[in-house]
């Protein structure tokens, strides 16, 4: 199907949520002649089901990331600090202290309720006349060609690209008929997801703690809240979910225990399954996959869209060194040779964390208690950890 000038593209971006849209506004930063598109099934400017009431944990790298993009000075403010990560296993001896003090930081991160990260990128993208948006709209066929991709929507509009970035998240279909294949493993557990209020201030503290029902995951938030994690069997989230919120509180309360203080209330819920999806490769003839679309973890570490953050700035650097061939082999070939293992690393060691902290096996409860009353006594032994939760590791 021919397409004309106003339908050929330097790039498209298949997906308007978290990664796609901050994609999108870090490429025009880099170059504001580039022609860019954005396909997005929701009609809204930026994607609601990427931009809901959930939060997220922003290494201190990844911070330093949407600075160089011009992103965090008008977010910082709506973001808490994390100062202090306690991460124990309830029940047993082994805990770990970590503290951005010890390495001479002001924070080890950040926690960030998405939706200020989708409004401020809506407004910044909004009326960029380089970018045109494709809204409801999704793909229905993806033709190669050798010096682009021709796309075909499921209206039948026709566009075309020198490369085309997938970044749809876990269950991206653009990404099956770009020809990816899909390593998956199902947890058989759900994460429930809601803010937390507070009786005393949290202190900038984060919490990690492994318990028998699965682990719950504390972030500061501003306003004297915690953004909560709670990982439950597919078989109790129904029961969990049809708490009323006293009761929910309850629930959490005495499943986490009173560590982290006295928790007075619960916001809105959420629960979705969790899996590991991992594509076989990170990029095809002028297609790369980005995000959720390349690597869905299980969000115990909390590292999926601090990954997806790194994704983008490979992406964009190499953008930068291959702009007089953008989506050629070259340049494809750079960015998945330094994606992959970064990708790779991390995704081992949050689906190890998974398998470990998970299991009720006494020998493996003790292994792992041993491990994090080493941290504890040795320094060297917890600094990998710390720089993995400042983004220093990749």
């Amino acid at each position: 199907m021919p397409t004309d000038n106003s339908t050929v593209f330097d790039i498209v971006i298949a997906g308007g949520g978290m990664a796609g849209s901050t994609l999108a506004w870090a490429l025009l930063k880099l170059n504001p002649a580039l022609k860019l598109a954005i396909i997005e099934q929701q009609a809204d400017s930026v994607s609601p089901v990427s931009f809901d009431s959930r939060s997220i944990a922003l290494a201190a790298a990844s911070s330093a990331l949407l600075q160089r993009w011009g992103l965090w000075d008008e977010l910082s403010s709506k973001a808490c600090a994390i100062k202090h990560i306690h991460v124990s296993d309830r029940g047993h001896f082994g805990k770990t202290n970590i503290t951005a003090a010890e390495y001479q930081q002001s924070a080890l991160g950040y926690v960030l309720e998405v939706e200020h990260l989708g409004a401020l990128l809506s407004k910044k993208l909004a009326g960029q006349r380089q970018l045109s948006r494709f809204a409801p709209a999704s793909i229905s066929s993806i033709t190669p060609q050798q010096q682009q991709q021709q796309l075909t929507l499921a209206d039948g509009r026709a566009l075309s690209a020198k490369l085309l970035v997938i970044a749809e998240g876990g269950l991206s279909r653009s990404r099956a008929l770009a020809g990816f294949t899909v390593q998956q493993r199902q947890y058989q557990q759900h994460a429930v997801i809601a803010n937390l209020a507070l009786a005393q201030p949290h202190q900038h503290s984060a919490y990690e703690r492994f318990t028998e029902h699965g682990p719950i995951a504390l972030l500061p938030l501003p306003q004297q809240r915690y953004s909560l994690v709670y990982t439950v069997d597919d078989s109790a989230v129904e029961h969990i979910m049809q708490l009323d919120d006293a009761a929910f509180v309850d629930h959490v309360q005495q499943a986490f225990g009173y560590r982290a203080g006295v928790f007075s209330a619960a916001g809105k819920r959420v629960s979705y399954p969790l899996s590991l999806r991992l594509s076989g490769d990170i990029v095809r003839h002028r297609v790369a996959l980005l995000g959720n679309s390349l690597h869905n973890l299980h969000p115990i570490a909390g590292q999926g869209f601090n990954l997806a953050l790194r994704d983008i700035a490979q992406l964009v650097q190499q953008v930068a060194a291959y702009g007089n061939d953008i989506g050629g082999y070259t340049m494809l070939r750079a960015y998945q040779h330094a994606r992959r293992q970064d990708i790779n690393i991390v995704s081992t060691a949050t689906d190890a964390l998974v398998r470990l902290f998970s299991n009720r096996s006494r020998p493996l409860a003790l292994a792992r208690n041993v491990g994090l009353l080493a941290m504890t006594l040795c320094d060297d032994l917890k600094r990998p950890l710390a720089e993995q939760a400042m983004g220093l590791r990749s």
